[in-house]
């Protein structure tokens, strides 16, 4: 098929790389001439393991190209993804789907023959509905264009193995065309054993809040869990083991720390409580709220494990060192980053704090350039007093804790992600602090 993606982001980028892997011939769209021109010179913008390699291979060949005009990627698909942002509205509880929409009114000016519509951004229950109602009104076409809802599950980090082997597809539908197109552009995946689930708009737009709510309040009562061992002195290390086997709750997204953040999960599950006070569904929103506060109370738990790791010695003037300011392993993204935000609670505090990331730097520099970066960790390392881990990349996970040089005796980690087996770092000479973790 002839496809273009519309939004060139975390979103749109993989998925328009992996159109062009499946065998369609892709135009990205999208308003930033210089990310256009970057693009088309197969350069990678973000950082996603395995999609720059993706995006020269096919900007290369040909079946992958960009454009910042939106008619001459009308005048080529017969299929229109869109995957443009849909960031927390200034309520801090919707979502600002204006992008969505003013994208749909560019768009619809030019359909002048029946094609298909795929959104892909996480919105609020009966957009589809809107969005139809507003392009048949608008696209010389008229009734001739369908809209469906198709709602993506990526992890950043993982974004190229999402969209190519996803776990499940789902297409909220008005048509029958629409449903056929959507069985074709996904056929190799299908073909693949992938199930696809077509299902009423409505329900596929709630089913995309309901899955990252759960995955929300999942990491939200562990979270709390741990908070109940630190006190009562058991280990939520072994919880998650006792708890992770039986196969009604699994190990999957239960790992206790400093909450969950990103361009999702966060502004994910303040839609999805709104939405449930909207649909009259109380008692699901006083959940939903219940875990928001558990998320937003974690930066508070860490700083309490770094004065309880510090006993007697002042925060104030400390020398820290903060490993991670991605939200996660994987990705350069720091969109409400849990990391950042301690790194940023401990600034405020007085510490002198000086932050590590493998891949976040240029953007966390940008976020908070009040704090000291550095890419380089025997640099970050020098001299600190206390370091905290507080993103699980697997550069500080593998790290041998006997090689870290230039530390003062009596080396002291703070591991905000009870990810670390903490027995060779003692073994090492450290003293190690883990939330909910006895034998400090």
């Amino acid at each position: 098929m002839r496809v273009s993606v519309i939004g060139c982001g975390h979103l749109g980028i993989p998925h328009a790389a992996a159109m062009a892997e499946l065998g369609h011939e892709v135009v990205g769209v999208d308003v930033d001439r210089e990310k256009v021109e970057r693009l088309n010179a197969g350069e990678c913008p973000i950082f996603e393991p395995g999609l720059p390699e993706l995006l020269a291979r096919h900007v290369g060949s040909g079946r992958l190209r960009f454009t910042a005009d939106i008619a001459e990627a009308v005048a080529f698909a017969e299929l229109h993804f869109i995957g443009v942002g849909t960031p927390i509205d200034a309520d801090g509880r919707s979502y600002d789907t204006g992008q969505v929409f003013g994208t749909v009114r560019r768009l619809a000016l030019h359909l002048t023959e029946p094609c298909t519509i795929v959104g892909k951004s996480t919105v609020t229950v009966g957009t589809t509905a809107e969005v139809t109602a507003l392009v048949q009104r608008l696209a010389p076409a008229g009734t001739g264009v369908e809209v469906v809802w198709n709602p993506e599950f990526l992890r950043e980090g993982h974004a190229v193995e999402d969209t190519l082997r996803p776990d499940r597809i789902i297409a909220g539908v008005t048509g029958a065309e629409g449903e056929k197109a959507i069985r074709e552009v996904y056929a190799g995946i299908l073909d693949a054993g992938v199930p696809l689930f077509v299902c009423d708009p409505a329900t596929a737009e709630l089913a995309k809040g309901a899955a990252n709510t759960f995955l929300g309040l999942k990491i939200s009562y562990i979270n709390a869990v741990a908070d109940m061992c630190e006190a009562a002195g058991a280990d939520i290390a072994r919880i998650v083991e006792i708890l992770g086997v039986d196969p009604r709750i699994g190990a999957g997204g239960m790992r206790p720390g400093i909450g969950y953040g990103g361009g999702c999960l966060p502004k994910d599950v303040r839609a999805f409580t709104a939405s449930a006070r909207q649909l009259g569904a109380g008692g699901a929103a006083d959940l939903l709220l219940a875990a928001e506060g558990i998320n937003e109370s974690r930066i508070g738990v860490a700083m309490d494990l770094v004065a309880d790791a510090l006993g007697d010695r002042p925060l104030r003037d400390a020398r820290v060192t903060v490993l991670g300011a991605a939200f996660k392993p994987g990705t350069s993204d720091v969109r409400e980053s849990p990391a950042l935000a301690l790194a940023l609670a401990l600034y405020r505090a007085g510490a002198v704090v000086t932050v590590h990331d493998p891949q976040a730097v240029a953007n966390a520099m940008v976020r908070n350039p009040e704090l000291d970066f550095t890419a380089d960790l025997p640099a970050a390392l020098a001299g600190a007093e206390l370091v905290v881990l507080a993103t699980e990349w697997s550069e500080y996970r593998r790290a041998d804790p006997g090689a870290l040089l230039d530390l003062p005796a009596d080396p002291l980690l703070v591991d905000c992600r009870t990810t670390l087996d903490p027995e060779p770092w003692r073994a090492a000479g450290w003293r190690i602090h883990q939330l909910g973790r006895p034998g400090k």
